[in-house]
C-alpha cells in the first residue's frame, strides 16, 4: 500500500501535490487530515496543513468490491450460498460456496461465465488497471477442465484413427483454450477455433 504525508498552506494544495505526483485521481486514495494549518495573524507565522495520502491496493479495493458486487447478486438469486475472496498476484479469485450451486453454474458453466463478465465490468468499471478476476463455485472449474482434457484427448486419437476432422460444440474462450492446450503437443494432430462468438468452436484436423 503505497503512502506519503505532506504538507501545504491548505488541504487541498497538499492533496493536490500527492495527486498530481501520482497521476491519479482523489477516488483513488484515502486522505486523512493530520493538522488543518492556519493563516496566522495577518498571514504571517501560518501553519501548513498536513495529510497522509493512502493509494489503495487496487487488486484488494476491487476484490473487495466484487466479491460485495456477487454476494448481492447470488442473494437476489435466491441461492444460499456465500462468496470468498483470495487474492494471488495477479488475479482476483472469488469462490461460491453453499447449497443449490446449479442456478449459478448453469448449464455448462454458462451462467458462471456470465456472472463472471458482469462481475469484472462492474468492478473494473472507471479508472485504474485492469484487474482480472475469476469465479469458481465448490471446484466447478477444476472438474470442468479435467472433463474437457479427457474429452479432447479421447477426440484426438479418434481423429488420428479416422483421419477425419472433430467439430466440438460452441464454447467459451476458456474452455476452447483447454482444448487447445491439452492437444498442443500432440504430434499427429492439430486444432483451431472458427465461427463467432457465442458459436465460437474448436476443429480438431489430423495433420497432413
Amino acid at each position: 500500500m503505497k503512502a506519503t504525508v505532506r504538507s501545504g498552506k491548505t488541504v487541498d494544495e497538499a492533496v493536490r501535490s500527492v495527486l498530481d505526483e501520482w497521476q491519479v485521481s482523489k477516488d483513488m486514495v484515502e486522505i486523512e487530515v493530520l493538522d488543518e494549518g492556519n493563516k496566522g495573524i495577518l498571514g504571517l507565522f501560518g501553519k501548513e496543513a498536513v495529510v497522509r495520502v493512502t493509494m489503495c491496493n487496487p487488486m484488494e479495493e476491487k476484490g473487495e468490491f466484487a466479491r460485495d458486487f456477487l454476494q448481492n447478486i447470488v442473494t437476489k438469486m435466491g441461492c444460499p450460498a456465500t462468496v470468498d475472496l483470495a487474492l494471488s498476484e495477479d488475479c482476483v479469485h472469488l469462490t461460491i460456496t453453499g447449497e443449490g450451486l446449479g442456478m449459478v453454474i448453469g448449464r455448462r458453466g454458462q451462467t458462471l461465465d456470465a456472472l463472471q463478465c458482469l462481475v469484472s465490468a462492474g468492478a473494473n468499471k472507471g479508472q485504474g488497471e485492469w484487474v482480472k478476476i475469476l469465479l469458481d463455485a465448490e471446484g466447478y472449474r477444476a472438474r470442468r477442465e479435467e472433463t474437457l482434457k479427457n474429452l479432447a484427448q479421447r477426440l484426438g486419437r479418434k481423429v488420428r484413427a479416422t483421419k477425419r476432422k472433430a467439430v466440438l460444440e460452441p464454447m467459451s474462450s476458456y474452455e476452447r483454450r483447454v482444448i487447445h492446450l491439452a492437444l498442443q503437443d500432440e504430434k499427429d494432430v492439430d486444432t483451431f477455433s472458427e465461427g463467432k462468438e457465442p458459436y465460437r468452436r474448436v476443429v480438431i484436423v489430423p495433420k497432413s
